[in-house]
């Protein structure tokens, strides 16, 4: 509406000035030589006009001759660019389709008609890449750390090849050149994780304090990453400097309160100082933040010298800060058991095995009990049985590797922090199935020998704990003593002419001699399995 407007304006203010002009008749008169040229003013007026225009476009007629030549070649490499990036991006979409072979088609065409283009080069790395070809890729990423825009991305990708081929030098060399360009979060975590994979805590913590300046890294993650390297220290001191492991260790806590490994350090080392009051809010604090059977160990060993009641007193305050917790239970129940008080470790336990699948340490725990109540009962294999099939307890998992002790650098990736207390995965699980049935026990007749258990389990004990099925001698004999009471039932089952005691299981339980009973067989080591921990090795952690 204002340019129509400003059109009208424009075409009013000329015609007034041509009529202003009519108005006012004049004569233009021009003498030359012996010619003389008269005409009225607005004749003279659109004469000039017409003149100029005819001078403008007999100039823009030369120019245009002149520049042809030019224009032209313009023109196609234009033309060239244009088909260019028309390559390139067949050959994004086909590198992030994982089509090799329309990549590097479209990485040569690209390459042909743009030259040294950003895009280019890396479509060129990344195609490399696509084939496997890593020194094609070395190259790309190595043009392209050469130029200014594309640095950065050439170090990152350098970074990461030389990650592929187990050269940390050179990824902590590409890293630390990237991150004096700029403050990158890859790069700054990348220098972090190389201090801290060589254990070199001082230098880590000041790589932490620099990321925290250049906010690449937010208050929280840097208190943790403190904490998580103080906590490294101090077990790196141990017992040569209690004092400055003591100091450590507090500073962590203050920085991460629910940091297990920390407070069971400050701990130990207060216990060792006698300052047991101490020592025991240390411990009280971080259980309430997070039970852990570590705490729960460091807790009933403040007073050495105590009875087996007076573990039992301390284990119930303990549990008392959290009292549904499975670890809060399991404490009392094996304080209990200590001080031969097989009615209170059962009633602590009961709400775990009652309840819901209860798991391996909660099933040997069980077993414990049932062994002093009863002895060698049909109970205690019972309990064994399920051990052996019950699901895993927590443990300290980082990117796949399981591990009895906190670490503060993953072994797999070299990664800050990267254990954490959680269940890991079941990658070899038998049939979810209820647990068998609870067979009193059956004496055998006289006249029949009886087996020797030794003899049958002592192989099988030794087989468990060259697979490390179990943590200690005493798991694994007690896991060969389920294996060879499943099988013996099983194997009973499936032979014919016997009858006698295994005719009387098969009745007492409902059992016929056609109906099938689960094989219990030992799980062996995962064939993926990431570290050198055994799939079980969680069995006996206590």
């Amino acid at each position: 509406m204002i340019r129509v407007l400003s059109i009208l304006i424009l075409l009013a203010l000329a015609a007034f000035g041509f009529a202003w002009l009519a108005n006012r008749p004049g004569d233009l008169v021009l003498t030359f030589q012996n010619l003389r040229f008269e005409t009225s003013l607005p004749v003279a007026l659109v004469a000039l006009i017409l003149a100029v225009v005819v001078i403008w476009m007999i100039f823009a007629l030369i120019r245009l001759v002149i520049g042809m030549p030019g224009f032209l070649s313009s023109a196609g490499r234009e033309r060239r660019r244009e088909k260019g990036r028309r390559a390139l991006s067949r050959g994004m979409i086909a590198a992030a389709a994982g089509d090799l072979r329309a990549a590097r088609s479209a990485s040569v065409e690209a390459n042909r008609r743009l030259g040294a283009e950003p895009l280019a080069l890396l479509l060129e790395a990344q195609s490399a890449q696509l084939a496997g070809d890593r020194p094609g890729a070395d190259r790309a990423f190595a043009r392209m750390a050469e130029r200014v825009e594309t640095r950065l991305l050439g170090l990152r990708g350098l970074h990461s090849e030389a990650l592929r081929r187990g050269d940390s030098q050179a990824a902590h060399d590409y890293a630390a050149r990237a991150h004096a360009i700029a403050p990158l979060p890859w790069a700054a975590q990348a220098v972090l994780d190389h201090h801290a994979g060589h254990e070199d805590w001082a230098k880590a913590l000041v790589a932490v304090d620099a990321n925290l300046a250049h906010k690449t890294i937010d208050r929280k993650t840097a208190d943790r990453q403190r904490a998580v390297l103080m906590t490294a220290m101090a077990l790196d001191l141990g017992e040569r400097d209690p004092d400055q492991a003591l100091r450590l260790s507090q500073d962590a806590l203050r920085l991460a309160p629910g940091l297990v490994p920390a407070a069971a350090i400050a701990a130990g080392v207060l216990t060792q100082r006698q300052e047991i009051r101490k020592a025991a809010k240390t411990i009280e604090a971080a259980w309430r933040l997070m039970p852990h059977p570590d705490l729960a160990r460091a807790y009933l060993a403040i007073r050495p010298g105590d009875s087996a009641n007076d573990r039992l007193v301390r284990a119930e305050t303990l549990a008392r800060l959290d009292r549904e917790h499975p670890e809060s239970r399991m404490v009392v129940a094996r304080a209990a058991l200590e001080a031969r008080d097989a009615l209170k470790a059962r009633a602590a336990m009961a709400p775990l095995v009652e309840n819901g699948q209860p798991t391996r340490r909660m099933c040997l725990l069980m077993a414990d009990i049932e062994e002093t109540e009863h002895g060698r009962s049909g109970a205690l294999r019972e309990w064994l049985a399920r051990a052996a099939r019950a699901p895993r307890d927590p443990a300290w998992v980082a990117d796949g590797y399981v591990s009895d002790t906190w670490l503060p650098v993953s072994p797999v990736t070299g990664k800050l922090d990267a254990f954490v207390w959680k269940t890991p995965e079941e990658r070899l699980s038998a049939p979810n199935e209820p647990p068998p049935p609870v067979l009193p026990p059956i004496e055998p007749p006289e006249d029949r020998p009886q087996p020797q258990p030794a003899s049958i389990e002592a192989p099988v004990a030794e087989r468990l704990a060259e697979d490390g099925r179990g943590s200690s001698p005493k798991q694994a004999e007690r896991l060969a003593s389920a294996v060879v009471a499943s099988a013996s039932v099983v194997g009973a089952e499936n032979e014919g002419p016997r009858e006698g005691v295994n005719a009387n299981l098969r009745a007492e339980s409902g059992l016929s001699r056609t109906s099938p009973r689960p094989v219990l067989f030992t799980n062996p080591a995962a064939p993926d399995d990431p570290g050198p921990m055994s799939e079980d090795h969680a069995v006996g952690a206590e």
